[in-house]
C-alpha cells in the first residue's frame, strides 16, 4: 500500500496535489489509512507538498509588483495552472515574508542543508548524523516529530555554541523530553563538553517568591536579603559553557526575563546585591511554556530567542504513533515489575481513543494506574502476567470505548483486533527528571507485594486482603492523578473567581465539604462546573425565572442518598446568598454529585459539542468554555472566509466522529449558514446531531455545563438553548422545512423588478438543467417590504436560495452574489444550493446614507458627456480614495451589460461586484448637464461601491430619490453638507 500511495504522489500535478481525501478514493482505503500511511513516509499534506512550487510562483509576481492585490495576485497564480483560493495565497505571503525576516521557520530542505554544511564545520561533529542517539528515543522522531527534531538539531549545531530555542506547546506533550534530548545531542555533537551538566529549574515552583525565584537562578550576594548570610552560585552560572531548561518560562517576572536578555545579548549578569561587578558567562538557553509567549514574555526577551518550536498534541499527532506510546510506556511498566503485560484489545482501543487533555504525560500516568490494579491481581493470583482489561483503567479512558463504534475500521488496521502481550526486556530504566510528575513511586508495587504478605501471614481471608489493599492502593493512585489533574487544569480558582465572584466562590468551597464529608467524592472534580451552574441560577432567580429539572421525580426515587445531600447544600446556598431554590434545583446538583461519585462512575456517554465559526472565533470560545469548567470537551472548527464548504464540511464530520459518545453532537455555529452541517453529517455518519446558530460565548458554556451531565440528552439541551432568550438571539435552522412545498428561487437587484428578470433570465437555462421543478421569482430590493415579500412566498414555497446584488440578511436561506454570474461560478453556486449544500454567508455593520458621503467622492456641476466617462471619473474618485480596488471599474461595466441601472426620472446608481469594495461608499455626481443613460435623461449618478450586507443603504437611497422634490433639491446643492442635511430629514 505504501508503494501504492508514493507512486500515486509521485505522478500528481505538483501544483494541484491529491487531498488525502481524494487518494482514498483512488486506492479506495480509509482516509485516515491515507494519512498515517503519508505520515510514517515522511511525506507531507497536499497544502505542504504545493507550498514550495507556490512560494516561487508568488515571489516571482511580487517582484515584479508588490503592491499588486490579493484578489489579483490569485488569478495570476491560478493562470499558471493552480487552482487556490485567496485564502491560501495569504498564508502563502505570510511564509515569504517569514522567510524574508530571516525566520527560524524554513522548510524541511533548508533546514536539512545547515545540518549537513554544520557536519563539516569546526565544532567538532565527525561522525554521521545516523550515529547519534539523543532523539532516537522519542517516538515520531522519523513522522509527525521529525520537522520539530530537524529544527532543534539545527538549533544544537549552529555555530559557535548552539541557538536560544523556546519550546512551545500544551501540558504533557513532550516539552521537557525534547530539552534533554537536546542537551544529549549537544554532548554527541561536540558542541558542548560531556561532562557539563544539564541544568533543569521550572519557574512555577517559584512564581509565589519573585525573590527567592530570583535568588535561585542568579544566584546572591552575602548581606543581599535577609538570611543571605554568604554568597551563593546560582544556576545560570552552574550551567556556564553548558545549557540551562527554563520550563514555564511564563513564570519568571519581568525582572528576571530582562537579566535573562542581558545574558543573551552580552553574556553578562550580575547576582542579587552586587553593584560593581559583573560576571561574564555563555550558556545556552532552552525555555519552554504553555502559554502564548506573545502575551506572556517580554517582547525585549522574546525577540533575543531565535529558534521556536511548537509541537502538537496528542489529538494532533498520527493514531500509530499513540499506539507505539502506548506500548513504550507498558514496556518500562513490565521493566519496572519484571512482569509481562498482557492488554486486552478492548483496552487498547479505548487508550487510542480516548480524550487526552493531559497529553502524553497524562497517558502515561493512565497506564500505570492500569498497570498497578493488574499488578494486584497478579498478586493475589501468583501470577506473572499482568492483564489490562478495560476494568483496569481509569474512567476516562474507559470512554475511549465509546469512539470505537465510529472508528472500528481503523481500529482492525492498527491494531488488527487482538491483544498485545509485552515481555521486559531486562534493559535497564533511565528515569529522567522530567518523568517525575507523571511517575508513580517505584515503591508502589513493592507496596502491593508486602502488604499482601503481610495480610496473608494473618490468616485474613483473600476477599478481605484485596479489598483492603485495593483501597489503599485506589488512594495512592488518587493522589498520582490529582498531581496529574492539577499540572492540566486550565484554569486556576483565583481567575474563576474573577468570572463567577467571590459570594459564589465562597459559597461553593462551604457545599463542596458537605459533599466530601457525606459522599467521599473528589471535590475538584465537582469545584468547577458548580460553580458555572451555581452562577448562572443565581442569575435566574434574579431574573425571576425558574428553571425545572424534567427528571427530578426519577432523582429522587433514584439517587436517594445524593438528593439529600443536595438538600443540605441548597439551605447552605439559600442562607448565604439570602435566595430562594426550590427541590429543582437539588436535583440539579444531584446530577453534579453522582457525575463525580467514583463508586455510580460507569462508561457513559455525553452529548458531543462542536463549535464552527467564519474565522478566527471558535476556538477562542471553546478554550473559555473548557477552562471555566475545567474540562475538554467542546470542540472548535474554523472555517477561512474563502475556504471552500466542502472542505470544512469534510472536517467536521471528522470532528464529530471524535465528539460522538452514543448520545450525538450538538453543533453550535456563527452564521446561519453553517446549520445545514448538521443535516449532512447525519446523513454521512448516523450520527445525531441538532444545530444552533448565532452562538456567543455565554451560549457555549451553558451546553457545554448540560452536556456534561449524567442522563444529558440531545434534544433537551437544545431546546432548552433555543427557548431561552439570554442564550440565543435567533435560532436559525432548516430542519422544518415542508419537503411538499414547490422549491423556488428569488433574484434581487439594487434597481427593481426589470434588472431582477434579468439575473433569472440568466440563470433559468442552468436551473433547468439541474432541476426543472425549480422556479425564478424576480423580486425587487428597493421596497421597504422586501423582507414581507419574501415572508410571504415562503408561506406557500420551499426557497433555496437569493442571487442578486445585494443581500437582504434571512439567514435562513443561503444569498448568491451576483459576482458569481460574471465570474463564472454561478453554476457551481446553484449545484451546491439544489444538492442542499451550504454558502458561505457574509454579514456586516448597519451603515446611513449620512455615514459614507465624502465630499473627496462627489463631484458637483460634473462636465460629462456619456455613461462610461461618467462610471470611470467616478470609479477612479473611489478607487483613489481607498473605497474600491483597481477591479471595481470593469466589474461596474460588465453589471451595465446585464441591464439598465436607472432607478427613477433623472436618477441612475450603477455598482459592481462587491469583491472589489474595501469599504461601503458612493461615487456622487451632480450632472452639469443631462445626458443619456440607457434611453434616459440622467442629471445625478450615485456610484454604489456596496457588498452585500448594505441592503439597508440601498433602501434609504431609494426612498429618498423616490420621494417627490428631493431629486431637484440635491441638483440645486453646491457643498457636501447641503446633501447630508437633505438625507438627514
Amino acid at each position: 500500500m505504501k508503494e501504492k500511495l508514493k507512486k500515486l504522489i509521485e505522478r500528481e500535478d505538483k501544483k494541484n496535489p491529491y487531498t488525502d481525501e481524494q487518494i482514498s478514493e483512488f486506492l479506495q482505503v480509509s482516509r485516515e489509512l491515507v494519512t498515517n500511511l503519508r505520515n510514517e513516509l515522511n511525506i507531507p499534506n497536499s497544502r505542504g507538498r504545493r507550498m514550495s512550487n507556490l512560494v516561487d510562483i508568488v515571489n516571482s509576481i511580487l517582484e515584479k509588483d508588490e503592491n499588486i492585490s490579493e484578489r489579483d495576485l490569485t488569478q495570476k497564480v491560478n493562470e499558471k495552472g493552480f487552482k487556490v483560493s485567496r485564502h491560501t495565497i495569504r498564508e502563502c505571503k505570510k511564509e515569504i515574508g517569514l522567510q524574508k525576516r530571516g525566520s527560524i521557520k524554513k522548510t524541511n530542505e533548508n533546514i536539512d542543508n545547515s545540518i549537513q554544511k554544520e557536519n563539516t564545520n569546526s565544532i567538532g561533529l565527525n561522525k554521521p548524523e545516523e550515529g547519534y542517539k539523543a532523539f532516537k528515543n522519542i517516538i515520531g522522531s522519523e513522522g509527525s516529530l521529525k520537522p520539530h527534531i530537524q529544527l532543534a538539531k539545527a538549533a544544537v549545531l549552529y555555530p559557535p555554541h548552539g541557538l536560544h530555542t523556546l519550546i512551545l506547546g500544551a501540558t504533557g506533550v513532550g516539552k521537557s523530553e525534547l530539552a534533554a534530548a537536546m542537551y544529549e545531542f549537544a554532548k554527541e555533537s561536540g558542541t558542548i563538553s560531556k561532562e557539563m551538566p544539564f541544568i533543569i529549574f521550572n519557574c512555577a515552583d517559584y512564581a509565589d517568591n519573585p525573590q527567592l525565584l530570583m535568588s535561585q537562578l542568579f544566584g546572591y550576594a552575602k548581606s543581599a536579603f535577609t538570611g543571605a548570610e554568604e554568597d551563593k552560585e546560582g544556576l545560570v552560572e552552574k550551567a556556564n559553557e553548558s545549557v540551562i531548561f527554563l520550563d514555564e518560562v511564563h513564570r519568571l517576572p519581568a525582572e528576571g526575563q530582562e537579566l535573562l536578555f542581558y545574558i543573551i545579548d552580552k553574556g553578562k549578569f550580575r547576582r542579587l546585591g552586587e553593584t560593581d561587578k559583573e560576571r561574564h558567562v555563555q550558556v545556552t538557553i532552552i525555555a519552554a511554556t504553555t502559554e502564548n509567549p506573545d502575551s506572556t514574555l517580554l517582547a525585549t526577551f522574546r525577540r533575543r530567542i531565535p529558534m521556536i518550536i511548537e509541537l502538537p498534541t496528542l489529538s494532533e499527532r498520527p493514531l500509530n504513533e499513540r499506539l507505539d506510546i502506548i506500548k513504550e510506556f507498558y514496556r518500562k511498566e513490565a521493566n519496572r515489575t519484571q512482569n509481562s503485560v498482557k492488554v486486552k484489545n478492548e483496552a487498547l482501543g479505548a487508550l487510542l481513543l480516548y480524550d487526552c487533555p493531559g497529553n502524553i504525560g497524562q497517558l502515561r500516568s493512565d497506564i500505570q494506574v492500569s498497570c498497578a490494579r493488574s499488578f494486584l491481581n497478579c498478586v493475589v493470583n501468583r501470577g506473572d502476567v499482568m492483564e489490562v482489561s478495560i476494568n483496569e483503567l481509569p474512567l476516562s479512558a474507559k470512554k475511549g470505548l465509546l469512539k470505537i463504534r465510529n472508528n472500528r475500521k481503523e481500529m482492525q488496521e492498527l491494531t488488527g483486533n487482538v491483544d498485545i502481550v509485552i515481555h521486559p526486556d531486562n534493559n535497564p530504566m533511565k528515569m529522567t527528571p522530567y518523568e517525575n510528575l507523571y511517575i508513580l513511586p517505584n515503591e508502589i508495587y513493592g507496596y502491593i507485594e508486602n502488604r499482601y504478605n503481610e495480610l496473608n501471614e494473618q490468616n485474613i481471608n483473600q476477599e478481605a486482603i484485596n479489598h483492603i489493599i485495593g483501597v489503599e492502593m485506589e488512594g495512592k493512585l488518587e493522589d498520582l492523578m490529582n498531581k496529574v489533574r492539577r499540572n492540566t487544569r486550565p484554569l486556576e480558582k483565583k481567575d474563576l473567581m474573577k468570572i463567577v465572584g467571590p459570594e459564589i466562590i465562597n459559597v461553593v468551597e462551604k457545599i463542596i465539604k458537605v459533599a466530601r464529608w457525606r459522599l467521599g467524592i473528589n471535590a475538584d472534580d465537582l469545584y468547577y462546573v458548580l460553580a458555572a451552574h451555581l452562577s448562572t441560577t443565581i442569575e435566574r432567580v434574579k431574573q425571576g425565572k425558574e428553571a425545572k429539572n424534567p427528571q427530578l421525580d426519577k432523582i429522587k426515587r433514584d439517587y436517594k442518598e445524593e438528593f439529600e445531600v443536595a438538600k443540605e447544600m441548597v439551605a447552605i446556598i439559600e442562607k448565604e446568598l439570602n435566595v430562594e431554590l426550590s427541590e429543582d434545583e437539588a436535583g440539579f446538583i444531584t446530577m453534579y454529585l453522582r457525575m463525580t461519585r467514583e463508586e455510580e462512575n460507569k462508561v457513559e456517554g455525553r452529548v458531543g459539542v462542536i463549535l464552527i465559526s467564519h474565522g478566527n472565533v471558535a476556538s477562542g470560545m471553546a478554550e473559555v468554555a473548557n477552562k471555566l469548567l475545567g474540562v475538554n470537551h467542546v470542540k472548535a472548527i474554523e472555517m477561512a472566509l474563502d475556504e471552500k464548504p466542502e472542505m470544512a464540511l469534510e472536517r467536521a464530520t471528522e470532528m464529530a466522529k471524535i465528539a460522538d459518545e452514543g448520545k450525538g453532537v450538538l453543533l453550535l455555529v456563527d452564521m446561519g449558514s453553517l446549520v445545514t452541517f448538521g443535516e449532512l453529517i447525519t446523513k454521512r455518519t448516523g450520527i445525531r446531531t441538532r444545530s444552533i446558530a448565532r452562538t456567543d460565548t455565554l451560549m457555549v458554556v451553558e451546553a457545554v455545563r448540560r452536556s456534561i451531565l449524567p442522563d444529558a440528552d440531545l434534544d433537551e439541551i437544545a431546546d432548552a438553548l433555543e427557548e431561552e432568550p439570554k442564550y440565543i438571539t435567533k435560532v436559525a435552522t432548516r430542519k422544518g422545512k415542508d419537503k411538499n412545498k414547490p422549491k423556488v428561487i428569488l433574484t434581487m437587484c439594487i434597481t427593481g423588478q426589470g434588472s431582477a428578470k434579468k439575473i433569472k433570465e440568466l440563470i433559468e437555462n442552468l436551473v433547468n438543467e439541474y432541476d426543472e421543478s425549480v422556479n425564478i421569482i424576480p423580486i425587487g430590493a428597493v421596497y421597504e417590504d422586501v423582507n414581507i415579500i419574501i415572508e410571504n412566498i415562503e408561506k406557500t414555497n420551499e426557497i433555496l436560495a437569493i442571487i442578486g446584488t445585494v443581500d437582504p440578511k434571512i439567514d435562513r436561506i443561503p444569498y448568491i452574489s451576483l459576482e458569481n454570474i460574471i465570474s463564472g461560478n454561478i453554476e457551481e453556486k446553484i449545484k451546491e444550493v439544489l444538492f442542499d449544500a451550504k454558502l458561505d454567508v457574509k454579514r456586516g455593520k448597519e451603515l446611513k446614507v449620512v455615514d459614507i458621503l465624502d465630499s473627496r467622492t462627489t463631484i458637483f456641476n460634473m462636465k460629462t458627456s456619456s455613461k462610461e466617462e461618467t462610471i470611470k471619473k467616478l470609479s477612479e474618485l473611489l478607487s483613489e480614495n481607498n473605497y474600491v480596488d483597481e477591479s471595481f471599474f470593469s466589474s461596474v461595466v460588465d453589471r451595465e451589460r446585464i441591464g439598465s441601472t436607472n432607478l427613477t426620472k433623472g436618477v441612475a446608481i450603477p455598482h459592481g461586484d462587491p469583491a472589489g469594495v474595501i469599504k461601503p461608499g458612493i461615487g456622487l455626481g451632480i450632472l452639469e448637464n443631462e445626458i443619456d443613460w440607457d434611453g434616459q435623461k440622467t442629471g445625478v449618478v450615485a456610484l454604489l461601491a456596496f457588498d452585500e450586507t448594505c441592503i439597508e443603504l440601498v433602501r434609504e437611497i431609494s426612498n429618498f430619490f423616490h420621494e417627490e422634490g428631493n431629486y431637484e433639491k440635491l441638483k440645486k446643492s453646491t457643498e457636501i453638507n447641503e446633501i447630508i442635511q437633505l438625507f438627514r430629514r
